[in-house]
């Protein structure tokens, strides 16, 4: 059989087929490249507008003719949307450089990669617009409607029923109208056809609910909270308790989120319950020796509140976070607890009679007749209730133009006071209209030293008229009938 041999390509051949590959390619690509020396590349926008494979005429033309139909569109950080429309406020525009300058910088030998990424590119232009109409327009976009805005808000802390709690932050749409018009209209200043207002353009909260001084603010809220303070009101068969309703009110907050006492407001809880619970001069029924039952009114005997130093120690209890029952903080003390103070020992003064009685436990211990303050002479003895303060033995009694000594002295209202009266021979009767005592009570040695032997400081002394008399004895403001008749 015959054979046939195959000729093979030399290298030169080889090399001449490379070399015509590399100049077409290099052809093509040079080619190319002169093509995009004059048009833009495919993904390209000029102003937002889209320009690929545009040459520079074209686009310049695109871009001009892009003043008559020019529309903004503002996206505020909702992601709601507001247009403004050129034709509205006499938008135009010339352009400021060709945009053959920016074909120039595109680079038209990275052709390759152009084909493939967007580019976006600016014009420089030189717009023109009414700008009072516009800013008139911008004023009435519904971003500035009241009834569509939120304000933004700090976390805070709000009272509730039961306590305190956090109010989240609010993140509102409530930007500033300046703010938000000056990027508007640098938008359009620039040409360009969107503007997004962002989040950092709006009013941020400068406290969240997440800050440690407000939850360490809340914290020490509830501190207080934790307290419970019980006055037990003995005799009223009554109780008054501060808790976390009523310290709500007593909290105060400032602008550091400090959490404090008002004290006022504390000093008014204070007030009321002196207001509720004090008898000091009140009106009370009182049951005489004769079984008479009268309106008695006056005198500075009863329960007094010391306001100043329970406001003091209400504070000190709540600030403790502890459960606490105690009695109120009194100034002045009654001998008896609750509504009927004055309770079954007493000294009882008819003036009208011109009686005294003493009674103890309930039982008569003493009655004497006495001299009482002389009516006729403006010193009538003060009516109402009061207490004995103190007693002495011997005491000398002085007065404007008198000096007189005495071997027992109670004294129950001011300088006024029960004693012994050595230089009367009688007592009782009519006396004391004409030639009666300064205001004191006159009594025999005998009883004076009966008086004084029993009685306690502290014991009630209810001292009334029987008939209608008018006392001007200024000296003794707190006189019922005084009081009644000024």
């Amino acid at each position: 059989m015959k054979k046939h041999s195959v000729k093979k390509s030399s290298p030169r051949t080889k090399l001449i087929i490379l070399l015509v590959i590399v100049i077409a390619v290099c052809a093509v690509y040079i080619g190319v490249a002169i093509y995009f020396s004059k048009h833009f590349f495919p993904h390209t926008t000029v102003n937002s507008l889209p320009c690929g494979l545009d040459n520079a005429e074209t686009v310049d033309k695109i871009v001009e003719d892009e003043a008559d139909n020019y529309v903004l569109t503002i996206t505020d950080k909702d992601n709601v949307q507001y247009t403004l429309t050129g034709s509205d406020f006499s938008y135009d525009y010339t352009l400021a450089e060709s945009s053959s300058v920016l074909l120039k910088e595109q680079g038209a030998f990275l052709w390759p990669k152009g084909l493939f990424s967007s580019n976006d590119l600016t014009l420089d232009i030189n717009p023109t617009y009414d700008s009072d109409a516009l800013k008139n327009l911008i004023s009435k976009l519904d971003l500035f409607d009241s009834s569509k805005i939120t304000e933004t808000t700090d976390a805070s802390l709000e009272p509730t029923d039961t306590g305190y709690e956090i109010v989240e932050e609010v993140y509102g749409n409530d930007i500033d109208k300046s703010i938000a018009t000056d990027a508007i209209m640098d938008a359009i200043s620039s040409g360009l056809s969107e503007v997004t207002l962002s989040a950092d353009l709006y009013p941020q909260p400068s406290v969240l609910s997440t800050d440690e001084v407000l939850i360490n603010a809340l914290d020490d809220i509830n501190d207080y909270f934790e307290s419970s303070i019980t006055y037990e009101i003995e005799g009223f068969d009554a109780s008054e308790t501060v808790d976390s309703s009523i310290i709500n009110d007593f909290i105060s907050i400032d602008d550091d989120y400090n959490i404090s006492l008002d004290e006022d407001a504390v000093g008014e809880y204070v007030s009321e319950l002196a207001r509720k619970y004090n008898t000091y001069g009140d009106e009370r029924q009182f049951k005489t020796h004769s079984g008479k039952t009268i309106t008695l009114g006056g005198g500075d005997y009863g329960w007094v509140i010391d306001q100043d130093a329970e406001k003091t120690q209400l504070i000190a209890d709540i600030k403790s976070g502890e459960t606490i029952t105690r009695n109120p903080e009194y100034s002045q003390e009654a001998f008896v607890r609750g509504v009927d103070d004055v309770g079954d020992t007493y000294i009882e003064i008819d003036y009208s009679a011109q009686h005294l009685y003493y009674y103890v436990d309930g039982e008569k211990y003493l009655d004497s007749d006495v001299v009482t303050g002389d009516l006729t002479k403006g010193n009538g003895s003060p009516d109402g209730f009061y207490k004995v303060n103190y007693k002495q033995s011997p005491a000398t009694l002085v007065g404007e133009n008198y000096s007189s000594d005495v071997t027992y002295f109670m004294q129950f209202a001011y300088n006024i006071g029960f004693h012994d009266a050595s230089w009367r021979s009688s007592f009782g009767g009519s006396i004391y209209k004409g030639n009666g005592s300064h205001g004191c009570i006159n009594l025999p040695l005998s009883a004076a030293s009966k008086l004084y032997e029993k009685v306690e400081t502290g014991t009630p002394v209810v001292a009334y008229y029987s008939e209608s008399v008018s006392l001007t004895n200024a000296n003794v403001p707190v006189a019922y009938s005084y009081n009644k008749n000024k």
